[in-house]
């Protein structure tokens, strides 16, 4: 039995449902994703399926509907679909960090109107923070939602990199809100936007174009939010009152760094996994490459990297999961995994050699995926600074 990526401490539940998801990656994902990914098709029967296993409501509590599971159950049942095709961790990731924001922030009505229904998978949830001329710096969004002084709001401009931007019917959007504060986050406001999938003017004033083309991260809808005009509520003010949208982002970007790293070791393993298989295989000079010290030693660092970064994210997962912060490990995790997923998949290229550049062989869409990684959720240099200064406040000498 494969040792690594082992988690201690599971209880029972946990590892019949991690069975599950894994026998649900071997025979319903990976037989089709190379294609799907190719032809930029949307896995509609993936997701059908992952809505009948209550995978949308993995983390959303019982009493809505869901499985009420932890963050460490969510982020190892993401490892195991990301391993399948990491476009469709990418689908459930943007509607968790939705549904945990309206748990940890939401009013009582805003819950019980979409958890429900998000549990169940008939509202899709997606969250709308980048734009096209900040990108790391959030304070230089400029969409605005303007109150009229009855409970009306205006919303104008457009927003970036909205994953699930077409499928999604629950939009989570930051703006800037004039509230006089002198600090430009306390000038922020997260809006509720309910919406019809679909492209082009989904609701008056609110248009979502055609998806983005990219190079990986494929099958998954990645668009623009354009506002002109889009009016809403009072009631639709994520926690009933405005100037609280940076803060309210944040707390769900932490939880979704987590995720990210849970996506960078599924794609690791996977390409280690395609590694290992391969150069058992392939023969040179009378004997398997894997017996070339060359080769085995690069087989060595791509499997100490894969436990190195499934631990680190068990660790921040855990740490959130008991209630504390967690920005310095999420963080790290974030930043480790995501770093070695991209060295464990070029090792595994690499070893593939001139075969790892056809599209016939499955590491060449890893090879096309792993980038994504490095810069979602934020960059490597966005996580050293929050590293940094997470530990020059641990270890401060004042």
């Amino acid at each position: 039995m494969a040792r690594l990526q082992h988690t201690e401490g599971l209880t029972d539940e946990q590892s019949e449902l991690l069975a599950l998801v894994r026998e649900f990656v071997d025979e319903q994902i990976l037989p089709v994703a190379n294609e799907l990914e190719h032809a930029d098709e949307y896995p509609a029967n993936i997701v059908e399926g992952m809505k009948q296993m209550g995978i949308f409501g993995l983390m959303i509590p019982e009493e809505y509907g869901g499985l009420g599971e932890s963050l460490l159950t969510y982020a190892l049942c993401v490892e195991e679909i990301a391993r399948g095709w990491m476009s469709v961790s990418g689908i459930i990731n943007t509607h968790f960090i939705v549904a945990w924001m309206l748990l940890q922030h939401g009013t009582i009505e805003q819950q019980e109107r979409y958890l429900p229904r998000m549990a169940t998978g008939e509202v899709r949830g997606a969250f709308s923070m980048s734009e096209p001329g900040c990108g790391s710096d959030v304070s230089a969004i400029r969409t605005k939602a303007v109150a009229d002084g009855g409970g009306g709001w205006t919303i104008d401009g457009q927003k970036m990199w909205l994953t699930n931007g077409g499928s999604s019917t629950l939009v989570a959007v930051l703006t800037k809100t004039d509230r006089g504060e002198e600090s430009v986050y306390k000038n922020m406001t997260t809006f509720l936007v309910e919406k019809e999938p679909g492209f082009g003017e989904v609701e008056p004033g609110l248009t979502v174009p055609g998806k983005i083309e990219k190079m990986g991260y494929k099958g998954v809808d990645t668009t623009e939010l354009v506002f002109d005009g889009y009016r809403t509520t009072d009631a639709q003010v994520l926690g009933g009152a405005p100037g609280r949208g940076f803060y309210q982002m944040m707390d769900g970007v932490e939880v979704g760094r987590v995720n990210v790293a849970a996506r960078a070791c599924g794609v690791a393993v996977r390409a280690f996994e395609l590694g290992i298989s391969y150069a058992q295989q392939r023969e040179t000079f009378g004997k398997p490459i894997a017996q070339h010290q060359a080769v085995m030693f690069r087989l060595a660092d791509m499997a100490t990297k894969v436990e190195a970064a499934h631990q680190m994210m068990v660790r921040a997962a855990r740490v959130k999961d008991g209630g504390a912060r967690n920005d310095l490990e999420a963080g790290m995790a974030k930043y480790l995994a995501s770093e070695y997923c991209a060295e464990v998949v070029e090792d595994s290229f690499r070893i593939h050699g001139g075969y790892g550049y056809s599209k016939e062989y499955e590491i060449e869409r890893l090879y096309r995926e792993a980038p994504m990684l490095l810069i979602g959720e934020g960059t490597a240099d966005i996580q050293r600074m929050i590293i940094g200064r997470r530990l020059l406040e641990d270890y401060g000498l004042g």
